[in-house]
């Protein structure tokens, strides 16, 4: 197999053809049998090959819930690529807004240089758009997974990977560049957008240089990051919030978006013409909860706009209204009752309905919702959904079910 401590030459023995059968072999092994079957192939194959599969294996079980079970069974993975890649939804989307011109703020491009492109999720998902993609990475086992992806996916003829420091790559000749910044390191998660690798600046400047860009950002950057001339998007998938995407040379500079998949629904406004915070207002007969994208771009006010409601806190994100209201941006709750924070009183309520499916949604509450429903112990057919939250400063419980 070469030497064991070498990554590269580990994952070159895996693309062999006995690599192959190895991979083929531990493809569906759940962990509980890794110890059997580990013990039976390396009667016959080198451990470190063995080794090197089954947690190929693992990783590709892993990325099936971001790429698919079908592109994952054939991909390749490292820990870091699993842990970092974008999900294939996002991709395809983010990629869509490339290619296409004049679609939700299209940029119509036909190349794109994807600087720190990892294992290569978003140069695929540019690739199958039909863009020609230059990837780069500077991390050769990094660089050497993407080129095998692009390879067993059939998309070489479109993405070149080239191994290099992104910050020494010339983009000129490309329609456009994207960028998605390293945002963890040796302890986790980095918040400081300038200890990105590479920073937050170096990416806008680059952006900036180019005919078009996007850069990819962590969703909970501040708004006064953002620049004056970017448009900033804020994507969730499947209600949960993904990234945030800085758009540069497009149509709609300085506006904010919430674009929500898998609909594609999306929300937009010019930061020019955002509409104020809504008013506070008693509570009403329904409660709508907007969709992240929605609240982390500032858009509440236009969902409170479209159902005729106002907040139920100042500091609170939810809204409230007298009126049924369909909305992709807001999940909408009927409200039965509205109860100061106690919890026997919520217990007997909950009692007396006949209430043992609880869901425990918090916003503005230290109340953690498992602690809760060990406290109110829900038993019966019934099912309720509790909000703990602020209404007017103070603390409330607002107890209703899903509308629809």
């Amino acid at each position: 197999m070469g030497d064991v401590n070498d990554p590269l030459a580990s994952f070159a023995a895996l693309r062999t053809a006995e690599g192959q059968g190895l991979l083929d072999a531990v493809r569906d092994v759940e962990p509980s049998q890794e110890l059997a079957v580990a013990t039976r192939l390396r009667r016959e194959h080198p451990a470190d090959l063995v080794s090197a599969a089954l947690a190929q294996a693992r990783l590709r079980q892993r990325a099936a819930a971001k790429f698919g079970a079908a592109d994952a069974a054939r991909m390749y993975f490292t820990p870091n690529g699993v842990e970092q890649s974008t999900r294939a939804s996002v991709a395809t989307y983010r990629a869509r807004r490339f290619s296409d011109p004049g679609e939700l703020g299209g940029l119509g491009v036909r190349s794109v240089a994807d600087l720190c492109c990892g294992i290569g999720g978003d140069a695929i998902a540019l690739a199958r758009a039909g863009i020609a993609v230059l990837a780069v990475d500077r991390d050769p086992l990094t660089c050497a997974v993407a080129r095998a992806n692009a390879e067993v996916l059939g998309l070489a003829d479109l993405i070149e990977v080239r191994e290099a420091d992104v910050t020494d790559v010339d983009t000129s000749p490309y329609d456009a560049v994207f960028v998605d910044p390293a945002r963890r390191g040796g302890r986790g998660r980095i918040f400081d957008p300038e200890a990105y690798s590479p920073p937050l600046s170096w990416a806008v400047e680059t952006a900036r240089k180019a005919p078009r860009a996007a850069l990819k950002i962590a969703p909970g950057i501040p708004h006064d990051a953002v620049p004056d001339e970017a448009e900033a998007e804020w994507i969730s998938d499947g209600g949960d919030v993904k990234e945030a995407v800085l758009w540069f040379g497009g149509d709609a500079p300085g506006s904010h978006r919430a674009t929500l998949l898998p609909s594609g629904d999306t929300l937009a406004s010019p930061l020019a013409t955002m509409l104020p915070d809504p008013d506070v207002r008693a509570v009403g007969r329904f409660l709508y909860e907007p969709d992240g994208a929605v609240i982390r771009a500032h858009l509440v006010a236009e969902v409170a706009a479209r159902v005729g409601g106002g907040l139920i806190d100042e500091t609170i994100a939810y809204v409230t209204s007298d009126a049924a209201v369909v909305t992709p941006y807001a999940s909408a709750y009927e409200i039965t009752d509205q109860l100061p924070f106690n919890v026997k009183k919520l217990k007997a309520l909950l009692r007396e309905r006949g209430v043992g499916i609880l869901t425990v949604k918090k916003r503005g509450s230290a109340v953690e919702p498992e602690e809760l429903r060990r406290k109110v112990k829900p038993q019966g057919p019934g099912s309720a959904t509790v909000f703990l939250t602020r209404v007017g400063g103070a603390p409330t419980m607002l107890v209703g079910h899903p509308v629809g």
